[in-house]
């Protein structure tokens, strides 16, 4: 069976595109869905349309997404964390953290942006991947410090008065 995609359906076509499909995709999914409609000559210039207003759409968000990408690339950010002497975390760093730091600097972003391949695990600088897009993507440097501690004396529970008085 033959339909005219409105959206695009992944492993399908894009918006516009007369594919063939089994009659109950198109029954069951596509056509409930309103994925899509019968190719007839009114839907192909209903499609055309919607695909114009679309690919507007996706060239408005595009510049919007380079020119947030423009605006933080090559940002640095600083953040701190417990260490031990060799420099190894006590934790570790991920999207959050950075998201977080970014937020703090008045950068707003979303986790699944943040291209990590594994979490930061020592103080170092690190160049962070942020993605925006299938090709847009830039850089942000990350700079794990030593946490500096306050009141460097050690604690013990002994320390602190366990007596307790009933009224």
């Amino acid at each position: 069976m033959k339909v005219l995609l409105r959206r695009n359906v992944s492993k399908l076509g894009k918006i516009g595109e007369v594919v063939d499909v089994k009659p109950g995709y198109a029954r069951n999914y596509l056509l409930p869905q309103q994925l899509a409609v019968q190719p007839t000559a009114a839907n192909v210039k209903s499609v055309e349309a919607e695909k114009a207003h679309y690919l507007e759409e996706m060239a408005r968000q595009r510049a919007d997404l380079e020119a947030r990408a423009a605006a933080i690339g090559g940002r640095e950010v600083t953040i701190s964390a417990r260490a031990n002497e060799e420099g190894h975390l006590y934790g570790s760093i991920g999207p959050a953290q950075i998201i977080a730091a970014l937020a703090a600097a008045g950068i707003f972003l979303d986790a699944e942006n943040i291209a990590l391949d594994s979490p930061i695990r020592r103080l170092d600088k690190y160049d962070v991947p942020v993605v925006f897009g299938e090709d847009i993507k830039v850089a942000i440097h990350v700079c794990v410090v030593r946490l500096a501690e306050q009141g460097a004396e050690s604690y013990s529970p002994s320390d602190q008065d366990t007596t307790k008085t009933v009224d």
